[in-house]
């Protein structure tokens, strides 16, 4: 069995090189592109409407870490009775982990400073200050995706912008940090269902020949 020794030094150094590399990129700072605005309007439409506040903070809650999808992941591997049918649920789980740790990653070397002007009401505690792009929409859009691939029901799909909204609402993301991170959880539902689901489906027979 290999061991740490057994790795050449220079593959070694390449995650402190990393860190090193995120670290030396200038953070970025304030709003520089203006959200802030569109925040407070959000905020003023539709966080004084009775239930919106108490059921953010419940899908705040249910997406954080993206804990509430690997439940769900799990409960469908599960009960699940068709075998083909199982992979398609772990399947979800990875993507909501991926797009989760990769959103994780380039938090860190974005740097970008969550919502702080005055006239944003901040109405949930957040695990880091850290915002671009927004980890509850990237691994909520990963798991809604693969949810409805595996339904065939695009209803789930319903559940991105609604989990977006309520990230904006509770004043701790601007929009452009929950547009990247659904991009970013299509992408990778799309990319783990092909490489974990589609390449084990069955070939069609070619007639042709």
């Amino acid at each position: 069995m290999s061991s740490h020794t057994d790795v050449p030094k220079q593959f070694r150094q390449l995650p402190s090189v990393a860190v090193r590399a995120a670290a030396a990129l200038p953070a970025v700072k304030g709003d520089p592109m203006g959200e802030t605005r569109i925040l407070m309007e959000l905020q003023r439409a539709l966080g004084t409407k009775p239930g919106v506040l108490p059921a953010a903070r419940g899908l705040s809650h249910f997406g954080e870490h993206a804990l509430g999808w690997f439940a769900l992941s799990g409960l469908g591997w599960v009960t699940e009775k068709q075998q083909a049918k199982k992979r398609e649920w772990l399947a979800m789980g990875v993507s909501a982990f991926s797009a989760h740790a990769a959103s994780v990653i380039l938090k860190r070397v974005v740097r970008r400073p969550r919502p702080h002007a005055r006239g944003v009401q901040i109405g949930v505690a957040t695990p880091s200050k850290l915002s671009f792009p927004s980890s509850h929409a990237t691994s909520s859009t990963a798991a809604l995706v693969s949810l409805s691939d595996i339904t065939g029901n695009p209803a789930p799909l319903v559940g991105v912008p609604v989990m977006a909204l309520s990230r904006m609402v509770l004043g701790v993301h601007y929009p452009s940090d929950v547009a990247v991170g659904s991009v970013i959880g299509w992408a990778t539902a799309k990319a783990t269902r092909r490489m974990t689901v589609n390449n084990d489906e069955p070939q069609q027979p070619n007639l042709n020949n």
